[in-house]
């Protein structure tokens, strides 16, 4: 028979079995977790660190629980802190990519070479590296919640070493070519969003979520302070910028002004046209009956657009590129670029477009030679002895 060893309430016991192991036990939140060790020692210390683990709240019955029961329910939870299309993209990549591989392991088994492992074998299934870094924000949020929870008690994902991110490889127009897609625009619908798009860099969601009242006239000055979001099975909704730095003011050339105005009398027109059926939403660039513009209609009038210009094909987002390299490489300071493009600070400018620099360098080696090219001169005979 077993002889036991008591200790005190909260304390935890420890009994030794009849093949001389000795069995360690504490009580949390009214259930007994239990471990079998070779020594006392061993079972006195593993009471110790349990005990520790209850004082900050760990929940042993909860950490029991696997990541695919514990991740649904997070982001049920967190969806009134994310945008609805971050939260759509979320459930997306834990549907596809998260719970198949990872959700049969319980909370507490989570380890950080299992999840490093998950990672590698995500790159080698053909994701992107772009796309593995969500999912393992994803992870690192969640499981910093459930340490809050006491569901684990350290976040396994810290620390995991990540891919490298690479920015998709960019295309843009030149002077020439911007010119030619412009003029091939001006049958187009579309004509003024591409031209803004072009001059301000502005992103789709932002063009599509401005509005009449955010344009100064006098001023030339057009307020940016928020974007359309459209999610599948929710449709569109306006949303803030998602830094500070988003909201912002772009100053507006007059050729701008002006193809705003002509746009400006094309819109009224279709509103007296459509009627009743015209949706007021004060927005620049509506769809036929007043609601924000469609990406995909977009996307087919501009891939046309670039075919009837004799362009290759770019993503629309490369306008935005396009409008950054012109600023660049016409020696607009990279901070005046960079609050134009809404970003939150001169480094991001220059992680995406240092290229352009690298590009530059032969002008700058041209300037620093005229700069510093030696010309001869008659040097006094004793300079020598002063330099001496």
């Amino acid at each position: 028979m077993a002889t036991k060893k008591l200790r005190g309430r909260n304390e935890g016991s420890i009994s030794q079995r009849s093949n001389g192991c000795y069995r360690a036990q504490i009580s949390s939140s009214g259930k007994r977790v239990s471990a079998s060790f070779r020594t006392k020692v061993e079972a006195q210390k593993w009471i110790r660190d349990q005990l520790l683990k209850v004082e900050r709240g760990f929940d042993f019955q909860g950490s029991k629980i696997t990541l695919g029961q514990y991740l649904p329910e997070w982001l049920e939870n967190s969806k009134t802190a994310l945008r609805a299309k971050t939260a759509h993209q979320y459930g997306q990549l834990m549907k596809n990519h998260i719970i198949p591989l990872l959700g049969n392991i319980a909370l507490k088994d989570l380890r950080l070479a299992r999840i490093e492992k998950y990672y590698s074998d995500l790159l080698r299934s053909g994701l992107r590296p772009r796309t593995v870094r969500i999912c393992h924000n994803i992870l690192h949020k969640a499981l910093d919640k459930a340490l809050c929870y006491g569901l684990v008690t350290f976040n396994p994902v810290d620390g995991a070493t990540l891919p490298r991110y690479t920015h998709t490889e960019m295309r843009v127009l030149d002077e020439a070519q911007v010119t030619q897609f412009l003029v091939a625009a001006q049958s187009s619908l579309y004509c003024a969003l591409y031209h803004l798009a072009v001059t301000t860099g502005m992103r789709q969601g932002e063009l599509f979520g401005l509005k009449w009242s955010d344009l100064q006239w006098g001023r030339g000055i057009l307020h940016i302070q928020r974007q359309v979001q459209k999610v599948d099975g929710q449709g569109w909704s306006f949303v803030e910028p998602k830094t500070q730095a988003g909201r912002r003011s772009v100053k507006l050339g007059e050729g701008a002004l002006q193809v705003l105005r002509e746009h400006k009398e094309r819109q009224a027109a279709l509103r007296e046209k459509v009627g009743d059926h015209w949706q007021e939403h004060d927005l620049i660039f509506p769809n036929s009956v007043g609601n924000p513009g469609d990406p995909s209609n977009l996307r087919i009038d501009y891939d046309r657009t670039l075919a009837r210009a004799g362009l290759q094909k770019i993503r629309f987002h490369d306008l935005r590129h396009t409008a950054a390299s012109l600023l660049l490489n016409h020696n607009v300071p990279v901070i005046v670029v960079s609050k134009m493009l809404g970003h939150s600070k001169p480094s991001i400018t220059l992680d995406i477009y240092g290229h352009l620099y690298h590009e530059m360098q032969w002008e700058a080696a041209e300037i620093m030679n005229k700069l510093v090219t030696p010309i001869p001169v008659q040097l006094p005979k004793d300079a020598a002895k002063i330099v001496k």
